[in-house]
């Protein structure tokens, strides 16, 4: 049995991770798939492929639920709250 080469893995998994957000950098990716870690120099190939994969499946479980009207909607009524206090107020 050969060893898993978690090198290959993680390119893969990053060319896949480009591909659905073409508009995210490798940064991004990497920083927020090792935000748990502490000390980046001391993880693994097999650990930081874990963590890529973790990542990617919650992100791709998270970008369908993504509606940017609706976000544009919640940030204009966050704005006017006021005007939605004072409504309530005088009924």
């Amino acid at each position: 049995m050969t060893k898993p080469n978690y090198h290959r893995k993680i390119i893969q998994l990053l060319e896949r991770l480009h591909k659905a957000h073409p508009t995210y950098n490798i940064g991004r990716h990497l920083s927020t798939a090792l935000d748990g870690y502490q000390d980046v120099w001391g993880v693994s190939d097999r650990e930081l492929f874990l963590s890529l994969q973790k990542y990617e499946v919650s992100l791709n479980m998270d970008r369908d639920h993504i509606d940017e009207e609706e976000i544009e909607e919640i940030i204009k009524d966050g704005m006017n709250l006021n005007i939605i206090f004072l409504e309530e107020e005088e009924e």
